[in-house]
């Protein structure tokens, strides 16, 4: 089966460019697009895309509420990637903290934008590690503020679990946090998925920008 992908932009023409390097993939099918946030919801309803691909700023609903309407409203919503022209962008991170999992640069090669598309489909690792840790130093609530730390300390981790969360932070993988670890992959996928339900998260994303936001671990 397809990568379902769904393109939302108010700029025809970054979507076409989009589309014609994601469609030329044999793996990838782009199912629509939309040119503004609001018209996400019914969109994912009718086309059950597996990721969607949105700019963050549009002029009537832009990336951040279109990002919150998708995971409210929807029982088992796809992954979002927001596209955004500046990097050290406060409304990345608004998307980020939103549930989207991941951003790309307007900018960005077409074979950037494959490998992004799909690695947040599969979810097995953080898309730009360096970038979130960076976003999270210069938009993130003040380091360690009382209530993400108190979260932190409800979700209860054990200390193996703790480690694969300041892993997942530096954007490890699953099988380099294996190697690391000396454990197995599924073994990590284990940590990973308990991770995840003990923080509420919906996937490494939120769970790492919890780690940061709590104090947990700290942006470079």
């Amino acid at each position: 089966m397809p990568l379902c992908v769904l393109l939302v932009d108010d700029e025809p023409l970054v979507r076409a460019g989009l589309r014609a390097v994601l469609a030329a993939q044999p793996d990838i099918e782009v199912v629509g697009e939309a040119a503004d946030g609001a018209a996400v919801v019914p969109l994912v309803r009718r086309l059950r895309p597996d990721v969607v691909v949105m700019d963050v700023r549009m002029p009537l609903m832009d990336g951040i509420e279109a990002t919150r309407a998708v995971l409210r409203t929807m029982a088992d919503p796809p992954k979002i990637v927001v596209v955004t022209t500046f990097e050290n962008d406060e409304y990345v991170y608004g998307a980020l903290r939103a549930g989207a999992s991941g951003f790309l640069l307007k900018r960005a090669r077409p074979a950037e934008i494959v490998h992004a598309v799909r690695l947040v489909a599969e979810g097995d690792s953080l898309l730009f590690p360096a970038a979130v840790r960076q976003l999270a130093s210069a938009y993130g609530r003040d380091p360690g503020n009382a209530a993400a730390r108190a979260a932190l300390e409800r979700a209860g981790l054990t200390e193996r679990e703790r480690e694969v969360l300041r892993l997942m932070a530096r954007g490890l993988s699953n099988a380099e946090m294996a190697g690391r670890l000396i454990v197995g992959t599924e073994t990590v996928k284990s940590h990973v998925s308990a991770v995840l339900a003990k923080l509420g998260a919906r996937d490494r994303t939120q769970a790492v920008i919890a780690a940061y936001e709590s104090g947990f671990v700290a942006p470079e």
